[in-house]
């Protein structure tokens, strides 16, 4: 009997008998190769979440200083020139040596470098510490609250916390699904929290507010 042959893509031929079985043999491979072509482009449209907005590693470590807070300064070696402050309303304290200095508007550890900076032209040991002894943030709280509206705080505070200040959540409201607003260097950002673990005890890594900060509450979905 005669075998009918096939070419191959490398030139060769194949026998009928041979055909099938090479049929066969690449078909496995062929749906192989589909699927990861499939899975390429799937990837190829997904985003990576953004990563959660940036918390102060303890409170008002990295909160944007404001006229009314008050500061106290601490020299490493020249006791007789700690002292107390108030931010005035213009953003500025005033300092011996330096005379007046900007404080509104920047972090504490920020305003602490620059004058450990500038003390070093005056002081043996310029080392300053720099602490923010009552300061403010007024927060939003929107959507699903019990008490929705604007509220100032002068201690450090949680998001939770400050929910909690405005009612909680009301009968419709999720705290598995809050929106916590910032804007940082100039870019508004939001990150989305659940709280409910907070309800249960579980220990979490409390995220604290800033001055600024937008809370809002999801409509719960049951």
């Amino acid at each position: 009997m005669t075998q009918k042959s096939r070419d191959m893509p490398n030139g060769r031929q194949l026998p009928s008998t041979d055909v099938t079985r090479y049929k066969s043999a690449s078909s496995p491979l062929r749906c192989l190769l589909a699927a990861l072509v499939f899975a390429g482009l799937a990837c190829g449209g997904c985003q990576s979440p953004l990563p959660p907005l940036p918390n102060p590693p303890g409170p008002y470590t990295a909160v944007r200083l404001s006229p009314g807070d008050v500061l106290k300064l601490s020299f490493a070696e020249e006791s007789d020139l700690d002292q107390t402050q108030k931010i005035r309303r213009d953003g500025k304290i005033s300092l011996p040596y330096l005379g007046e200095v900007t404080a509104a508007g920047r972090r504490v550890i920020d305003l602490q470098r620059e004058l450990t900076r500038r003390y070093d032209a005056y002081l043996d040991n310029p080392e300053v510490l720099v602490t923010l002894e009552n300061g403010s943030a007024t927060v939003i709280i929107s959507g699903f609250a019990t008490y929705p509206g604007k509220i100032t705080f002068d201690r450090p505070t949680t998001v939770y916390q400050a929910i909690m200040q405005a009612g909680g959540a009301s009968d419709y409201g999720s705290l598995s699904n809050i929106h916590l607003t910032r804007v940082i260097n100039g870019v508004q950002r939001t990150e989305t929290i659940n709280l409910r673990p907070n309800i249960h005890g579980e220990p979490t890594v409390p995220k604290y507010v800033q001055d600024g900060d937008v809370i809002y509450i999801s409509r719960s979905l049951f």
